[in-house]
């Protein structure tokens, strides 16, 4: 039977070798890290890479060096600079847990006083209490979920196997450095440990390891057939009066909530494009792919004969595509080049 006595230390000194370096992290024997990067990071690595978080992370803490500094920051503005990164109700969560934050003087130190704060849950609360409080919490993201099914040769298939691998991970969970190891576990899944062709040989992990024993590494964690997405269709109506184009902020909650955007049809329920009395011609479609559902947006372009009766006219010079989400994106380069032609 396996010493799983063995594996916390084994990891650590091979972390301590070959630690990643990260904006966010404190490398290891360098203290305590910073609470708020620590949250911050985890909540922008929510379901995106980290080549692509890091320069976000980097502009956030330029702008925002403090929980303090973020949670006084316009909503809007947020909501600009978190463009890209999708997932808007993370960025309406960012805020909301800021300003909870600084009202209350600074983050809890213990897990379950984390994960009382808005859009924090079970992992990104143990995250931040192990690695900015060095308390002894099991943090199990994608990566540990991957070598933990390794270690133990656990063929269940995920989502199903999610608290059986938790539970195995707990039984590996050091008190001494939790911190250090929750990202030296983290750090073997995402450089070793990978989903395709995992770098067995060179695995500080490698007598320890039953589904390589077993010949069977690359083919874990299992996972089960997933659901094909619906497709869903819509229409974007990019509206133009003089040298303006006509956005609006959509509802807080929802999908893209809080963000500026194109009046849209169908998609979220609406069915008429916006008043005033234009014209309009189609000049094209995009698609988009949402985590539950594929869109494909009729694009529709007018000239306005009135006012708008909702939303407000931008000057084309104003208008800030890296500030868009990625499905206006889209539909603004789209009607950009009409409008240009």
């Amino acid at each position: 039977m396996r010493d799983t006595k063995v594996i916390a230390p084994r990891l650590l000194d091979w972390y301590d070798r070959h630690a990643r370096v990260l904006p966010w992290r404190v490398p290891p024997g360098g203290g305590k890290a910073d609470p708020y990067r620590v949250w911050l990071s985890e909540v922008m690595l929510q379901q995106t890479t980290v080549a692509a978080v890091k320069a976000y992370f980097e502009r956030f803490t330029t702008l925002w060096p403090t929980v303090q500094d973020l949670a006084a920051a316009p909503d809007a503005q947020v909501m600009a600079e978190w463009a890209g990164l999708g997932y808007y109700a993370r960025a309406r969560n960012l805020l909301a847990c800021a300003r909870a934050v600084a009202a209350e003087g600074g983050f809890p130190e213990t897990r379950k006083g984390l994960q009382a704060l808005p859009g924090i849950g079970a992992y990104t609360s143990a995250a931040i209490a192990a690695i900015a409080h060095d308390a002894p919490e099991t943090v199990v993201d994608g990566n540990v979920e991957r070598v933990v099914a390794r270690l133990f040769a656990v063929e269940t298939p995920l989502p199903a196997a999610k608290p059986e691998l938790v539970a195995l991970a707990e039984t590996l969970s050091p008190r001494s450095r939790p911190g250090d190891y929750a990202q030296a576990m983290m750090d073997l899944g995402a450089t070793i440990c990978t989903p395709r062709s995992p770098a067995c040989g060179i695995c500080p992990l490698i007598h320890d390891c039953d589904a390589r024993a077993q010949g069977i590494a690359a083919s874990l964690p299992r996972k089960a057939p997933k659901a094909a997405k619906p497709d869903r269709t819509g229409i974007a109506w990019v509206a133009r009066q003089g040298d303006a184009v006509l956005f609006e902020e959509r509802p807080a909650k929802g999908l893209l909530g809080g963000t500026l955007a194109f009046p849209s049809a169908h998609w979220d329920g609406r069915d008429l494009p916006p008043p005033g009395g234009a014209q309009w011609r189609e000049i094209g479609h995009v698609r988009h792919v949402f985590t539950h559902f594929n869109l494909s947006l009729q694009v529709m372009l007018g000239d306005l004969d009135g006012p708008p009766a909702r939303g407000h006219l931008v000057p084309l010079r104003h208008i800030d595509r890296e500030a868009l989400p990625g499905l206006m994106r889209k539909v603004w380069d789209m009607a950009r080049a009409e409008i240009a032609a």
